[in-house]
């Protein structure tokens, strides 16, 4: 069995995610995109099934001997070295036109994420990591130019009364009983927004936020965000405190906050 180095899988990664964001761009603010709805009532696009094809072909002759789990074409829980791909962060957002959108792309071994890759070509912006080797990210719109890459850090605020928290969505709080929580962490903080999607989380490994927090997720959401933060000196969890991508909610903080703010919500907490 060939056995590759994370700097190896990295590049790997980098060179699926620039794919990708040909592939998602081409089809953003398309007229003819087809968009139809899935089981669990979440919008697909032709897009979305798309990348996520070109990524298990390109894997697939690549890391032959790998496993995949993705978003619009399954697969479970693998021990060994996995795949973890969402094509289409914020499927909402692509169709409607809103720039926040972008590919997930992880590399999991034993369940925990080692490699992760997130690229928002709308954005132009691209974030990376490998476990052990930082965490960067770069402008996506001028390549060919020579984007320099910028190393990420987590901020450094030690109080909750002076972070900037994204919730993300109040209603997934509200769906699991904790909107008294998050609305007291709220009002614990020196500003909130819902940023929403992977951008949050990015912004949080870059310093310009302090706190994610946020529910109804799968693992595809999470895997490719955690190398990223952890590289980047923060911390990523469940709202819960359980390490890793395979519970359905978030808790990603610069890692000097994240003890406070677990016990924040659990004392707030309905459950």
């Amino acid at each position: 069995m060939t056995e590759y180095s994370l700097a190896d899988d990295l590049s790997l990664a980098l060179a699926l995610a620039a794919e990708a964001d040909l592939v998602s761009l081409d089809r953003y603010e398309a007229v003819d995109l087809v968009v139809t709805t899935k089981p669990d009532r979440t919008p697909v696009t032709d897009a979305d099934q798309a990348v996520e094809r070109l990524l298990r072909e390109r894997i697939a002759a690549a890391r032959p001997q790998d496993t995949i789990l993705g978003e619009e074409y399954g697969g479970g829980r693998e021990a060994g070295r996995q795949w973890i791909l969402d094509p289409i962060d914020g499927t909402a957002n692509f169709l409607r036109g809103v720039p926040v959108w972008g590919t997930l792309i992880a590399l999991a071994i034993d369940g925990v994420p080692q490699v992760g890759v997130v690229s928002s070509p709308a954005l132009g912006k691209r974030w990376w990591a490998a476990k052990g080797h930082g965490a960067f990210s770069a402008a996506t719109r001028h390549e060919d130019t020579g984007a320099v890459a910028k190393k990420l850090q987590v901020s450094a605020v030690a109080e909750l009364a002076g972070a900037s928290l994204s919730y993300n969505s109040l209603g997934g709080w509200d769906d699991e009983g904790r909107i008294d929580s998050v609305i007291d962490l709220v009002r614990s903080v020196w500003r909130s927004r819902a940023y929403g999607e992977m951008w949050s989380y990015m912004l949080l490994a870059e310093g310009a936020l302090d706190i994610v927090g946020e529910y109804d997720l799968k693992p595809y959401d999470m895997a490719a965000l955690i190398p990223i933060i952890e590289e980047a000196g923060g911390r990523f969890t469940s709202v819960d405190g359980i390490d890793g991508p395979w519970e359905s909610s978030a808790l990603a903080t610069n890692g000097i906050l994240h003890d406070t703010v677990l016990e924040r919500l659990r004392q707030n907490g309905s459950n």
